[in-house]
This record gives C-alpha cells, sequence and structure tokens, in this order.
C-alpha cells in the first residue's frame, strides 16, 4: 500500500530511534518525517536512519510549519503542552499517538476528542512501554475467572535514562502529581507520603524500595477487569541482569490475586523483560499501534475514536514480537 510518511515529533531522541528500527524491521519501506525545532539535530538523525526526511516544527503554526506536505499520522515524543500535534492530527483526519503526557492531563486531549469524535483515531499512548505491560497482564490473566488484586512494580536500572527528554517528562510528572492515583476496595484513591511507599521483589529475588507511580495503565486495567485493587509502582535502581554482570534490562513484575476459571484461589507473579531496557520496548510498543492504525498488518486500518495502546495491540503478535528482541513474559516463584 501507499503510505504518506509517518510524522515523528520529536523524533531524533532514543524512543525514536527504536520506534523507527521497529517499524523499519516489518515495514522497510514506511517513510518517516523527523521532526523538531533544531532542524540540523534532526536531519542527522534523518541520514542516519535512512528512508526519513527531516523538518522543522513550528508548534505555533495551525500546519506545524509544513504547508501542505502529507503525512499519514502522528507521533508526539514529548509533552506537547499546547496540543499542536493533535490539532494537526485532527485537521489532517490522521492517527494521534502521544507517549508523554500524564494521567492528570487527560482532560485536554479528551475535550480535543469529544468535539471532534470523528475526525481521526487517538491513543492516549502514555500507559507504562505505551502498552508492553497492559497488555502483558491480560495475556496473564487468562488464568483468571475474577482478579482481585492487581500490582505492577517497575523497575528502571538507574543507568537505563532514556535521554534527556525522558529525564525531563519524569521531572515534571513527579512535580505535578506527587501522589499516585490507585484502585482500593472499589474506589479510587490517591496515594502519597509513606502510604506511597513500598518495595517488591524483583527478577532476581532482590527487594526494592519503590514508590506509587500514577500511571494511566491503573484506570485501564481496572476498567477492563473490573479489579477492586490496583496499585503502580517504579522502582529505580540496578536491574537483575546488571547484578549477574550482564548488560541493564527492564523489568516489569505483574501480580495477580483472585480466583482461577474454577473459582479456586490463584496468585500468579510474572516479569516482562527486555534486554536492551526501557526504549526499545517503548519502539516496540509505539511501532506496533501505528501498524494497526494505519493498517500495516493486513486488517482494515483503525476507525476514528478514543483508544488504549492496549486495545489495539494484538496481545500474540505482540508477544511474538517480544520474543524476537529476546524479551520475554517468564512466570516467578510466588514470594
Amino acid at each position: 500500500m501507499s503510505l504518506g510518511p509517518i510524522l515523528f515529533m520529536g523524533g531524533s531522541g532514543a524512543i525514536g530511534h527504536h520506534t523507527a528500527r521497529a517499524l523499519r524491521a516489518a515495514h522497510p519501506d514506511v517513510p518517516l518525517l523527523i521532526g523538531g525545532r533544531d532542524l540540523a539535530k534532526a536531519q542527522r538523525v534523518a541520514e542516519q536512519l535512512g528512508g526519513a526526511q527531516a523538518v522543522a516544527i513550528d508548534a505555533g503554526a495551525d500546519d506545524l510549519g509544513l504547508g501542505d506536505r502529507a503525512v499519514s499520522a502522528v507521533v508526539v515524543f514529548y509533552m506537547d503542552h499546547a496540543l499542536a500535534g493533535l490539532r494537526f492530527a485532527q485537521q489532517r483526519g490522521v492517527p494521534h499517538l502521544s507517549i508523554s503526557s500524564g494521567v492528570f492531563e487527560i482532560a485536554p486531549e479528551i475535550a480535543m476528542y469529544m468535539h471532534a469524535p470523528g475526525a481521526s483515531p487517538i491513543v492516549l499512548g502514555y500507559e507504562w512501554m505505551v502498552g508492553a505491560t497492559t497488555v502483558s497482564t491480560f495475556s496473564v490473566a487468562r488464568e483468571f475467572g475474577r482478579i482481585d488484586d492487581i500490582r505492577i512494580n517497575a523497575l528502571v536500572d538507574e543507568q537505563d535514562t532514556g535521554g534527556p527528554t525522558v529525564a525531563s517528562d519524569f521531572e515534571h510528572l513527579n512535580k505535578m502529581l506527587p501522589a499516585a492515583l490507585t484502585r482500593r476496595g472499589g474506589s479510587f484513591v490517591w496515594r502519597e507520603g509513606e502510604d506511597a511507599k513500598t518495595r517488591f521483589h524483583a527478577l532476581d529475588g532482590t527487594a526494592i524500595e519503590a514508590t506509587g507511580f500514577s500511571s494511566i495503565d491503573v484506570v485501564g486495567l481496572a476498567a477492563a477487569t473490573g479489579a477492586p485493587n490496583v496499585q503502580f509502582n517504579i522502582g529505580i535502581g540496578v536491574s537483575s541482569s546488571r547484578r549477574q554482570g550482564r548488560p541493564m534490562s527492564t523489568e516489569i513484575i505483574i501480580e495477580l490475586a483472585g480466583e482461577d476459571l474454577r473459582g479456586n484461589s490463584l496468585r500468579t507473579r510474572h516479569a516482562v523483560v527486555h534486554p536492551a531496557g526501557t526504549a526499545p520496548l517503548t519502539g516496540l510498543c509505539v511501532a506496533m499501534n501505528l501498524e494497526r492504525l494505519l493498517g500495516l498488518d493486513g486488517q482494515p486500518a483503525t476507525p476514528p475514536g478514543l483508544y488504549f495502546p492496549y486495545q489495539l495491540l494484538d496481545a500474540e503478535a505482540y508477544l511474538e514480537r517480544l520474543r524476537g528482541e529476546g524479551g520475554e513474559i517468564r512466570r516467578l516463584p510466588l514470594k
């Protein structure tokens, strides 16, 4: 199929690189526009990627400074507080995926969708790793007839910084929302102070100090499963692989409790692991969301609507691609 270029706003960072690589591995001919305020930097990245062009982005212009240049989708890799990318996508009627906003900043995007629900598909892409966590959790949840507790614990290696844009986004999130949105006993509450502090066991059994985090995964998982208790925690330290003398990795510990398909009590622990850290896992999921939005997977393109990433990603296809990159979902002993 003939496809216009996909616009990567802020695509010169690590996650943009990994998204491009994941897309190119499955669809070598997909054209890309690497957009940024620094045109020279964008040009260097475009040359490295090949099959890409650099463009200067003017967030204050309705056309982003692109004129009548054709674009098939817009991906935003930084916090677009002005929603310039979303306005542009709706005007062009093309898919929009933003990965850096927080759960507390969801209202402006929803408002724009509500005023033009038929304009384009919009993905709230700020789940942890843009769907890697939720899709993996739903895959594990097939063993359950009822889920009472979902506890997601993400271990980020202290060497896995993700670049200056990611660091800046996290600083903003922590400043604006120190409390952690959590579902407890069927109600949504905000954990803060001592209540937000916790610990979990990493892949290798090491105890990790952690704190609650307001990931949009919490509301998505609660809505999809009906679980009355859902929490998300982040710990920053040394990943299990690095403690064993190997390069850093990223690991997401998924703990579920409830009843199995026969009504018996069931608890499980699993880990989603990627051997190269957060950026390539995030890039893989961004790429797969784009494939689904644009119909690159052989199915009809996604119609206008408001979506979580997990509503677009096919679990089996995701797991196959994850394994192809050396990652996996691993069952762990109970703690």
